[in-house]
């Protein structure tokens, strides 16, 4: 073969390469891996810094430390079902383009193909749709969290005050973290700023942010996913007689 046919050849698997598919893929995977990672352990250090600096009593955060565990494990289960959805939509990608097309023949304009793809693109819908919920529940312990910290940076400016940093405090018991009986339940003062200085809680409020950063770049691949496999479906579906192949 001379150097026009490999040129040739090469610029007809690039261009049946869906680059649109490609690049929600590896969103959705650096995505996932930050918040489930990411989430996964900063779950662990809430447990630590509620366990050492809010709670006494084991019987005043048992429910919190089942919560957490239970949370961990659904953790695993969304890893390794996006894992999996997410190689199903880029073989789905992969399938409809124009060399897919030119070598597996008019299947994806019968009815079953069809049906496949409109498949793809409802399940993306909803979970993106279900992935926004996850993604605004993620920003409630970076919130929490902010709070903290700004509560704490206040006590710093105002340490020539002892008096009013007293007043400063930071009551786990109003975010629903414990019951209202625990105790202490909270951190005030000087308390309080020695706990936002410890590594603990320095590593769980940077590991929440990942989080929650990688909760929207998986929505951001979720949308990508739905808008290609739209488009895969609409150009199938009423040029796929002419020949002309997807390139999402």
């Amino acid at each position: 073969m001379d150097s026009t046919g490999c040129y040739e050849c090469c610029m007809r698997c690039l261009g049946g390469v869906p680059y649109c598919s490609l690049v929600a893929t590896l969103l959705c995977f650096s995505g996932i891996a930050l918040f489930c990672g990411c989430g996964h352990q900063a779950l662990t250090e809430t447990e630590r810094l509620i366990e050492n600096y809010f709670a006494r009593n084991l019987q005043d955060y048992i429910t919190l430390a089942y919560i957490i565990q239970y949370f961990q494990y659904v953790i695993y289960g969304l890893a390794s079902f996006f894992f999996l959805y997410c190689i199903v939509l880029l073989a789905e990608g992969f399938y409809t383009t124009s060399v897919a097309k030119q070598t597996f023949g008019e299947f994806r304009s019968t009815m079953c193909g069809r049906c496949l793809s409109s498949s793809f693109i409802v399940v993306t819908y909803v979970l993106a749709v279900l992935w926004l919920l996850v993604f605004a529940f993620s920003a409630l312990p970076v919130y929490f969290f902010y709070n903290m910290d700004a509560t704490c940076h206040t006590i710093d400016v105002l340490t020539e005050t002892p008096a009013s940093i007293n007043q400063l405090c930071v009551d786990a018991r109003q975010y629903g973290l414990l019951p209202w009986n625990a105790v202490p339940g909270k951190a005030c003062g000087m308390t309080l700023s020695t706990v936002c200085k410890t590594r603990e809680y320095r590593m769980t409020y940077d590991l929440y942010i990942a989080a929650f950063a990688g909760a929207g770049i998986t929505l951001l691949a979720l949308l990508t996913y739905t808008v290609s496999t739209t488009y895969n479906f609409a150009v199938l579906r009423y040029l796929g007689r002419k020949g002309i192949g997807a390139r999402c």
